[in-house]
C-alpha cells in the first residue's frame, strides 16, 4: 500500500492507473507521465481512429486498455487510481482498491498535488459556475496570474501547472470531485447552497452534503470559509469548520460578512451590500441598483463574490468596477435578444426544479416557459404552486414532456404545447407569446436524453431563436 501525499516527488515511479479518459482523465495521464510516474489508462468505451490522444499517450508511454474493464486489472499492483468523478465508488475497481488500501482520487487532488498559490474552492447545488466567474474577474482585474478551472470545463490539473507563488487559482467544484479529495486545502472555501442534487450518484443525502463538506476538511484557523447564512442546513453543518466563518445574506445582518440593507442619502433610501467584520462598523459596498445581474439567486452570487474577495485583499473599486460590468455567463440567465416585443433567455444550465424556479422568479414579466429534459428523479411537482401564479404558458419536450403536461394542467396554465425537441419548442413558444411576454428556456431537467450537454441544449436554443 502507498501513502498519498502532496509533491512532485511522490509520483515518480508509481503504478498509477488512470480509470476515465473523457478531458480530465486524458489530462491527469499527461501530467502523470510528465512527473514520472507509470501510467494505464482504462476506459470501458474503444478507441477511434480520430482519438489523437491515444497516439499521443502512447508514444509517452502510457499503456491503454479500452473497450472493457478487466476483471484482472488491479493485479498490475498499482499505487493510486485517478478516477473520472462521474464513475461511481460502486465499481469494482473501487471496492477492490478499498479492499487492498490503494488511495483513489480525483484529478482535483491530483492538480493540488503540484500546484502553486493561493487556491479558493467554490461549492453548492446551483450558482457554482456564475460565482466562480465572477470571483475571477475580480481577481484577474489586478492578478494577471489569476487561473479560472475545475467544474466549470477547464481542467484543474491540466490549469495549474501554469500556477506559479503569486497565482490566484479559483475553482469551481462538484460534489463528485471533492469526494475524491484527501489533502485540498483551500485558503478561502465557499458553500453556496445545499438542495437534494445527484442522490442517483450518491444514493443519500447525507453523502451529498459530506462530500460538499470535504472542500473544510483540512481547512485551519488561518483559512476562511464562507458561508450561505440564509439557509438553516448549511448553519447546522457549519460547526464542523475549523476556519475563520464568514457569512452572506439576503435576508439578515450578519456577525461578519456580506448583507444587504437600507442606506439613506439626503434623507432618500435605497437597497446596497454592506461587509462587516466582527468588531468593526459596516462598510457600505455598492447600492443593488448597479448590479446587471437578474435574479435573487444571483444577489447571493454577487454576497459571496464580494465575500471571497474582500478576505482575498482585493480593492473595493476593483470589486465595484467588475460587478457593475458583469452581464452573467452563458447558458445561466443569459440573454438572447428581443423579437416581436419578447425577449428570449437562454437558462439551459437549470437541470434541476430549484434553478428554474430561480430563473422565472427573475422576471415580473408573463413568462413562457419551455422546460422537460432527462428523468432524474427530481421533485418536479414543487414548481406547481410558482406554475400557478408565475408561467402564462408551458412548452415541454424530452422524456419528461408528459409529466411537465400533468404538472400544467395541475397548475391550472391553459396554454400548454408539447414539443419534439428545443427547437420545436422555440416555434411552438413564439406562437403563444405577446409583446411584453419572456420566453424562458430553464428546462429543470438534464440534457442526455437528446443533448450531450447542457451547452449544446443552450446553443440549439439561440440559434433557433436567431432562426425565426
Amino acid at each position: 500500500m502507498a501513502n498519498w501525499s502532496r509533491g512532485r516527488e511522490y509520483f515518480q515511479h508509481k503504478q498509477v492507473l488512470v480509470l476515465g479518459a473523457a478531458r480530465s482523465g486524458i489530462a491527469a495521464a499527461h501530467l502523470l507521465l510528465k512527473l514520472g510516474a507509470e501510467v494505464v489508462l482504462n476506459d470501458r468505451s474503444k478507441a477511434s481512429e480520430a482519438d489523437k490522444w491515444i497516439d499521443e499517450l502512447e508514444e509517452k508511454g502510457a499503456k491503454l486498455i479500452l473497450g472493457e474493464h478487466p476483471q484482472d486489472l488491479l493485479q498490475y499492483g498499482f499505487d493510486l487510481i485517478v478516477k473520472n468523478p462521474g464513475i461511481p465508488y460502486t465499481h469494482p475497481y473501487l471496492q477492490e482498491a478499498s479492499a487492498k488500501g490503494i488511495p483513489v482520487i480525483t484529478e482535483i487532488e491530483l492538480g493540488y498535488a503540484i500546484m502553486e498559490g493561493r487556491l479558493i474552492g467554490i461549492t453548492g447545488s446551483n450558482g457554482k459556475t456564475t460565482t466562480t466567474t465572477l470571483v475571477g474577474e475580480i481577481f484577474g482585474l489586478s492578478n494577471p496570474s489569476t487561473i479560472v478551472a475545475g467544474n466549470i470545463g477547464k481542467v484543474f490539473s491540466e490549469q495549474v501547472q501554469e500556477s506559479n507563488p503569486s497565482s490566484v487559482v479559483v475553482t469551481e467544484l462538484s460534489s463528485f470531485q471533492l469526494k475524491g479529495t484527501r489533502l485540498f486545502r483551500p485558503h478561502i472555501a465557499c458553500l453556496l447552497n445545499l438542495y437534494p442534487h445527484h442522490l442517483d450518484y450518491h444514493q443519500t443525502m447525507e453523502d451529498y452534503i459530506s462530500s460538499k463538506m470535504r472542500l473544510f476538511k483540512k481547512q485551519e484557523e488561518r483559512d476562511y470559509a464562507v458561508l450561505n447564512w440564509d439557509q438553516e442546513l448549511i448553519r447546522t453543518v457549519a460547526g464542523q469548520i475549523k476556519a475563520q466563518t464568514y457569512w452572506f445574506s439576503r435576508h439578515e445582518e450578519v456577525s461578519q460578512g456580506a448583507y444587504i440593507a437600507e442606506r439613506k442619502i439626503n434623507g432618500v433610501g435605497e437597497q446596497w451590500i454592506f461587509f462587516k467584520r466582527k468588531g468593526e462598523a459596516p462598510r457600505a459596498i455598492m447600492p443593488l441598483s448597479t448590479i446587471l445581474l437578474l435574479g435573487e439567486h444571483n444577489l447571493e452570487n454577487v454576497l459571496a463574490s464580494i465575500t471571497i474577495a474582500i478576505l482575498g485583499g482585493v480593492a473595493q473599486e476593483d470589486i465595484v468596477k467588475v460587478i457593475q460590468t458583469f452581464r452573467g455567463v452563458e447558458h445561466r440567465l443569459e440573454y438572447v435578444t428581443e423579437k416581436g416585443g419578447v425577449r428570449y433567455y437562454n437558462d439551459s444550465k437549470a437541470t434541476n426544479p430549484e434553478a428554474t424556479e430561480q430563473a422565472i422568479k427573475s422576471f415580473k414579466e408573463p413568462v413562457v416557459l419551455i422546460a422537460g429534459g432527462m428523468e432524474r428523479g427530481s421533485d418536479l411537482e414543487e414548481l406547481i404552486p410558482l406554475f400557478k401564479t408565475s408561467v402564462k404558458a408551458l412548452v415541454a419536450y424530452g422524456e419528461t414532456k408528459e409529466r411537465f403536461n400533468r404538472i400544467a394542467i395541475e397548475a391550472g396554465i391553459k396554454a400548454v404545447e408539447l414539443a419534439e425537441d428545443v427547437s420545436d419548442a422555440v416555434k411552438k413558444a413564439a406562437k403563444l407569446a405577446v409583446a411584453g411576454d419572456v420566453i424562458l428556456l430553464s428546462p429543470a431537467c438534464a440534457s442526455w436524453d437528446l443533448y450531450s450537454s447542457f451547452e449544446e441544449r443552450g446553443r440549439m436554443f439561440k440559434e433557433a431563436v436567431h432562426s425565426l
